[in-house]
């Protein structure tokens, strides 16, 4: 692996080495066998449309067990809906705290699915979280961050 590196960073192209050697079980093979390993150093840049993709299931996309097509297209819609507002929150509301680059799942656990008490006065909305919440911070930060 450390050859096909140093390929990829002289080439500035993936890179493939390939070696061989002998290997044999401790009990299952009567004789040692010829193996063949390739090591590849290379860039993919579709891996991360693949992790925005993955977020997107995160949030239910990957339920689509009614009956119809058009519930399953409405709960599509709803969870594209979803992975937008979250994204938005991490983009505007989470820009220079320890979540910038929190996936969507993991804002919606621990920033947004949180037992709170809300009172709405005339004059102020009121959100109590227990003293145990440990994201307090991060929650304030986004909350400061969104108002308007």
């Amino acid at each position: 692996m450390q050859q096909a590196k140093q390929e990829h960073r002289r080439m500035g192209k993936p890179a493939r080495v390939f070696c061989e050697c002998a290997y044999r079980t401790k009990k299952s093979w009567s004789r040692a066998r010829r193996v063949i390993a390739k090591a590849e150093q290379l860039y993919c840049a579709r891996g991360e449309m693949e992790n925005r993709i993955k977020e997107q299931l995160s949030l239910f996309a990957d339920r689509m067990s009614t009956e119809t097509l058009r519930a399953n297209q409405l709960r599509l819609y709803f969870s594209s809906l979803a992975y937008v507002l979250v994204e938005a929150l991490r983009r505007l509301g989470l820009a220079g705290t320890e979540w910038a680059e929190a996936q969507a799942d993991t804002i919606r656990l621990k920033l947004l699915k949180i037992a709170a008490q809300v009172r709405i006065t005339a004059r102020r909305i009121w959100v109590r979280y227990s003293c145990a919440y440990p994201w307090q911070n991060v929650f304030a930060a986004a909350w400061t961050a969104l108002r308007c």
